[in-house]
């Protein structure tokens, strides 16, 4: 079964192919995107299981053995975090149809977006099994190529802003890794994942510490890790809410993946396990404050997902077992939880034109389901019994008890300082958009959407079309009319007031309605999950085994 590594980059690369000669007819790009989609979910579902079964799976690309060619490998740790992505990936996908579909146009989104949005499924996935440094590297510039893309869908000035800032620092982050690949590959010859594992022993500890501190400055700026996450509530908010909430459940969490890995099998030693905790412990801190002081629903949640992704690197912080394992269960938590809420927060955006709380209120009678969608995942994120957010906290609390040090009993006190605020910023969003009713005045929040003039482009061809910003979808014109997401909202679609009742977009209700059932399930099967998640961490708990795998018995 090892044909089927390589066609979790493949298919999504040729689906991205024809899709983009298809640029005229949108409703076949759209059935493509889905099958492709469909196929890789398939995959690394079949993956998982295969994979847990009978231990890690390697491809030699082109028959060329490791460690002078590509090494592709899937052990439990990839094909867990495969699956859960392909899944995110494609309900993400169904929810950017239905939002074009509610435009009343049939060939919704743009036609762009389709084989870009393919593009950064192969890089989200080809940084899951890449077996080398520059193969990881090439994936991610995939998936970042991809992103710059995505992220200025629309071309408002405010989106090629928050774009350039997200293109900028993503550059650095890649200069930094690139330049760490080079300095790993003069010190050790090789820049294969598993050959590196049993080479880098052998370097000075300052060579060591040098190499190991200059791929987790790379890794910490993709991950949004405190003080590298500058970048991250600034970008996510502006892009349209399909786009953000893809962007905020996997992109940060391939950073994630790549520490993890960077920890248990490049560098094993617990030579910066300290320094590890002490950034979990502020990037939990310093986001959950950035969250609890905004008023835009996509910035706060911008900033909680800074703040979580500190439970994930406590996680590894530790380095144990116990650590891993929750960090692992919390990791897939997060990806699902987080995408939910971003999704619905578009919804309210559609129904309120905003996301201010300064101007929204009155949900709750207007769109009761939409208020029960956001509170299950609302309570998921800051950690309520039983949800999977209480589980994967209480494991990474259980694990640094266990190690029972100074500073990992300070992270657990971070730890439930942040389950507390990430509550209390969530709530008091419940409580301005869905309990209190709609003010009579809306002023504009300093953070929100800026409702901009329409901004008329020249369109190359001689049948223009209009793109809409709310939801990137094709509409009808002779120009191309940009309308940021707050003023279309307003403009097509009046809010209701506090005893109206609004009619949402059936497909996006229903393709959230699915993802806040997923974040429910992860509860469900908490018990087989967090079982597979200590599997993943055992099996990385010595590089031995990852390095067998990929390079064969020694003698």
């Amino acid at each position: 079964m090892t044909f089927l590594v390589p066609l979790l980059v493949l298919v999504p690369l040729l689906g991205a192919a024809v899709a983009l000669g298809l640029l005229r007819h949108q409703r076949i790009q759209r059935a493509i995107t889905v099958a492709v989609l469909v196929v890789a979910l398939a995959v690394a579902a079949t993956l998982m299981v295969l994979v847990d079964q009978h231990g890690t799976i390697v491809v030699q690309v082109g028959g060329w053995d490791a460690p002078y060619g590509i090494s592709l490998v899937v052990d439990r740790l990839s094909a867990l975090l495969l699956t859960v992505s392909a899944s995110v990936l494609l309900v993400v996908l169904l929810f950017s149809i239905g939002q074009g579909l509610a435009a009343d146009d049939s060939e919704a989104p743009v036609t762009i977006f389709y084989p870009t949005y393919l593009v950064l499924a192969a890089g989200v996935l080809d940084s899951f099994i890449a077996g080398d440094l520059f193969n990881l590297y090439v994936a991610f510039e995939m998936l970042l190529v991809a992103s710059y893309v995505l992220i200025t869908l629309g071309g408002s000035e405010q989106r090629v802003r928050a774009g350039t800032t997200y293109i900028v620092t993503s550059l650095i982050a890649s200069a930094i890794f690139l330049s760490a690949i080079g300095l790993v590959y003069g010190a050790t010859g090789t820049v294969n994942i598993a050959q590196i594992s049993e080479r880098v022993a052998g370097l000075p500890d300052h060579v060591q510490l040098l190499l190991h501190t200059m791929l987790l400055i790379g890794f910490g700026i993709k991950a949004a890790v405190f003080p590298l996450a500058f970048w991250l509530p600034d970008s996510y908010p502006t892009a349209p809410a399909p786009v953000t909430a893809v962007f905020a459940g996997l992109l940060t969490k391939v950073g994630i993946y790549a520490i993890i890995r960077l920890e248990t099998v490049i560098f094993p030693r617990p030579q910066l396990n300290e320094v590890l905790l002490v950034v979990a412990a502020l990037t939990m801190v310093v986001g959950v404050l950035g969250a609890v002081s905004q008023t835009d629903v996509k910035r706060l949640l911008s900033f909680t997902l800074i703040s979580h992704i500190g439970f994930m690197v406590m996680g590894v912080g530790l380095g144990s077992v116990a650590g891993t394992a929750a960090a692992v269960f919390y990791t897939v938590h997060h990806i699902v939880v987080q995408t939910t809420l971003f999704l619905v927060s578009g919804l309210m955006e559609r129904i309120g034109g905003t996301t201010s709380t300064r101007s929204l209120g009155g949900l709750l009678k207007a769109a009761p389901l939409l208020a029960a969608l956001y509170l299950i995942p609302a309570f998921n994120l800051g950690g309520i019994p039983p949800f999977s957010g209480f589980i994967g906290k209480l494991g990474l609390f259980r694990a640094a008890a266990i190690d029972g040090s100074p500073l990992a009993y300070v992270t657990i006190g971070a730890g439930v300082v942040t389950s507390l605020l990430t509550l209390y910023a969530l709530m008091r969003v419940w409580d301005a958009a869905f309990w209190r009713p709609k003010p009579a005045a809306e002023p504009a929040a300093p953070h929100a959407a800026v409702a901009e003039p329409h901004e008329t482009l020249r369109a190359p061809e001689p049948a223009p079309v209009t793109i809409s910003e709310t939801d990137g979808s094709v509409l009808t014109g002779g120009s191309v009319t940009v309308t940021d997401a707050a003023s279309a909202g307003r403009a097509s679609r009046p809010s209701p007031g506090t005893g109206e009742k609004a009619r949402l977009p059936r497909m996006m209700v229903g393709v959230t309605t699915v993802a806040v059932l997923g974040s429910v399930a992860l509860t469900v099967v908490a018990g087989p999950l967090y079982g597979y998640a200590t599997r993943a961490a055992q099996s990385l708990e010595s590089p031995v085994q990852y390095v067998q795998a990929v390079l064969g018995e020694r003698p």
